[in-house]
């Protein structure tokens, strides 16, 4: 049984669907657009499963995205079985009915039978909100089930109904379709043996934009259109309102609501400071100082856990494996690999649990309010900052969102900077080297010095987008105009359930897919830096083997100056030292540069690189976390320790500019159906990447 959900935004669609699947759920796209799908599986009272559709949030069915434009293409399409639902939820929030029912009655007259439920009922209760849910029933024709998906309250009612509806009649019409257009309802309604006359209409309006009709389809469907003289907009405009007259009766005999509500005015309370054009700025920087504070602060035991733990993997697979190549590639290679970034899971969960937090109590769309006039600015409209807050996580799904973009220019522009945006994959490449360069003291005994420092990245990064955005205004011209329509939900509590999975969720991403790349491009690593041309590595062991030369060193230091220099005649030594003149200027040594070139697969494979590469060149095994190798790393020329404050600050500044993702190359290309602009986009952060740590570099040193 296909199970659709649809609603507004901010209706629950998305907590209804985690109370009807929990942990069953799997996202992807549908087929053949970049549009996320979310499914998952329920189990209902009758045995059966069913699988459950998560459609994108929309407030009518005629669509100003992507997104929107999916939701009639799933819901019109009879013949694709695969995604065509059995039974429709609509989803509607109890204090809003009057917005919310426009969508119902569209979805009601398409004859797909459908289930009406009442999300929110405990606040609705709450503000004295009355619905006659029995006399809403009849005069709809449907099963109306009152449910609080936050809550999880009347769940199992609501899956009682889903095994009902089959049995049930189809819903009434709402409006008198055919009267808008008799003559073209009745002819194409044949030439399409269409379900029901509103589906008619929808596919006059809407066939340029429905995949599954062929060019002779679409052709005939406009054919029909000028024989009977059909004019889109005046009829959307006449259906709206006579469905909003029909909604306004509807209301009158089935809803009570003597006054505003309690929740609407706390918001506008709470509003008139976070909204404000000066302390809604103070706000928000406050917030973000109150997280990265708390990256830091919070993540440090749980990492120290995870640090011991591979350290212990270390020294039990050394006490248990024979010495040689394979115990090697797995500890040195692998498993030095893993632990590498896998140790900073903490602080990647707490990011996105603060972003999950945002979201979920509606502070988000605040801020998105807040920046709509800087963002208009610089060429962005407000709706542009939801994709670039997105990129704190994760580039990739963020360059999606900002299909909802309706300007092209707007959308451009967004998808130029938001990979700017310091996303997670960053942050263990800036923890990393903050902890190296930023001394772990607080200021009055309360301000974290390295929580500050991952707080300027963030904001660098920010700024930096901001630039190229007006930079690109300036070169990007057309004559289209944007406009920026935004509902702001009342303030909630956040649903920790739904905040837990979404970490979840997002951290099993990061492990899989980041793990998957570690270890292969580890194993690569091991290889290239264990094995060199032939000669090179013998001359090497032949040179520490000489009595006469092993003289001239420490007894102590032996082994150290034998392990670098079988490293730098190493395949990986070779490559690293062919593109050290380039990257000296820098700050760079050929170790970086080998990690920045490994890294462009993934930002955050740089610090499994960095743990691969010390740990081939530490023979005795040392099981010691990274940021201790990296800490004592010595120049071999001159003796003075490789990261400095100017080397750790300028390698901070090229990550936090450079383009190290292919997945974001790829999402880009796909997004704009072009290499134009993906190309655009790798040279010019590469190159204000350069410059710009060129530039610290020549400062701090």
């Amino acid at each position: 049984m296909n199970i659709a959900i649809i609603g507004n935004p901010n209706t629950g669609k998305t907590s209804l669907f985690n109370a009807l699947t929990g942990l069953n759920q799997r996202v992807g796209n549908f087929p053949g657009v970049t549009v996320e799908r979310k499914t998952g599986h329920c189990s209902l009272p009758d045995g059966r499963v069913a699988e459950i559709l998560d459609l994108p949030g929309c407030y009518s069915l005629y669509p100003k995205s992507r997104d929107e434009a999916i939701v009639l293409e799933v819901l019109s399409n009879r013949s694709n079985k695969s995604l065509f639902p059995d039974l429709v939820l609509a989803v509607a929030d109890a204090c809003n009915l009057k917005r919310n029912l426009l969508l119902f009655t569209q979805v009601a007259d398409l004859k797909i039978p459908v289930i009406l439920v009442l999300n929110m009922m405990d606040v609705a209760n709450k503000e004295h909100i009355k619905i006659d849910v029995d006399a809403l029933s009849r005069r709809l024709g449907v099963q109306v089930v009152p449910i609080s998906a936050r809550r999880k309250e009347h769940i199992q009612e609501l899956k009682q109904a889903i095994v009902h509806a089959p049995g049930i009649a189809l819903q009434h019409d709402t409006i008198s379709v055919e009267s808008l257009a008799p003559e073209l309802v009745d002819s194409l309604t044949a030439k399409f043996a269409l379900a029901s006359p509103y589906s008619a209409i929808q596919l006059a309006h809407q066939h340029e934009n429905l995949s599954y009709l062929s060019p002779e389809q679409s052709d005939l469907v406009e054919a029909t259109e000028q024989q009977y003289g059909f004019h889109s907009n005046e009829l959307q405009a006449k259906e709206t309102a006579d469905r909003y007259h029909f909604i306004g009766n509807l209301l009158k005999d089935t809803l009570e609501q003597a006054h505003e509500s309690r929740e609407q005015r706390q918001t506008k309370k709470i509003d008139f400071i976070l909204t404000h054009k000066f302390w809604g700025f103070i706000s928000f920087f406050f917030t973000l100082f109150i997280i990265f504070q708390a990256i830091f602060a919070w993540s440090a035991y749980p990492m120290d856990l995870i640090e011991n733990f591979f350290s212990w993997m270390d020294g039990l697979g050394r006490s248990f494996l024979p010495p040689g190549p394979l115990a090697d590639l797995l500890l040195d290679g692998v498993l030095a690999g893993l632990g590498g970034v896998l140790v900073f899971i903490p602080q990647i969960a707490i990011l996105i649990g603060f972003i999950a937090i945002l979201e979920d109590t509606g502070y988000m769309a605040r801020i998105t309010f807040l920046m709509d006039w800087a963002m208009r600015k610089v060429g962005l409209s407000g709706k542009s900052v939801v994709p670039m807050i997105g990129g704190l996580a994760c580039a990739v799904p963020s360059i999606m969102a900002a299909r909802n973009i309706e300007s092209w220019k707007d959308r451009i522009i967004t998808i130029m900077v938001t990979p700017l945006m310091s996303c997670s994959a960053r942050l263990p490449v800036y923890t990393l080297l903050i902890s190296l360069v930023v001394p772990d003291e607080k200021i009055g005994g309360f301000f974290n010095l390295q929580g500050l420092a991952l707080m300027c990245m963030y904001l660098i990064g920010t700024l930096g987008a901001i630039v190229v955005a007006w930079v690109m205004k300036q070169l990007i011209k057309t004559k289209e105009r944007s406009y920026f329509i935004l509902e702001l939900p009342v303030y909630r509590m956040p649903r920790w359930k739904n905040v837990g999975l979404t970490m979840y969720e997002k951290v099993k991403a990061f492990i899989f897919q980041t793990g998957k790349v570690i270890i292969s491009l580890s194993i690569v690593l091991w290889v290239l830096a264990s094995y060199g041309p032939p000669g090179r590595m013998e001359k090497v062991e032949q040179k520490y083997r000489s009595d006469a030369f092993r003289k001239t060193l420490p007894a102590d230091e032996i082994d150290i100056h034998k392990s670098s220099e079988m490293l730098e005649n190493s395949y990986i030594g070779i490559m690293g030292k062919a593109i050290e003149p380039s990257i000296r200027p820098l700050g760079f040594d050929w170790k970086i540069g080998i990690a920045l070139i490994t890294s462009f697969a993934a930002r955050e494979v740089f610090v499994g690189s960095m743990a691969t590469i010390y740990s081939v060149q530490d023979e005795g095994g040392d099981p010691a976390p990274i940021r201790e190798k990296m800490a004592a790393a010595r120049d071999p020329h001159t003796g003075k320790p490789i990261y400095t404050a100017a080397t750790g600050f300028s390698l901070m500044i090229f990550y936090a500019f450079a383009m190290q993702c292919i997945s974001t190359i790829a999402i880009v290309q796909r997004e704009t159906n072009s290499w134009k602009w993906p190309i655009i986009q790798l040279v010019y952060m590469t190159g204000l990447a350069y410059l710009a740590s060129l530039l610290v570099y020549q400062l701090f040193k």
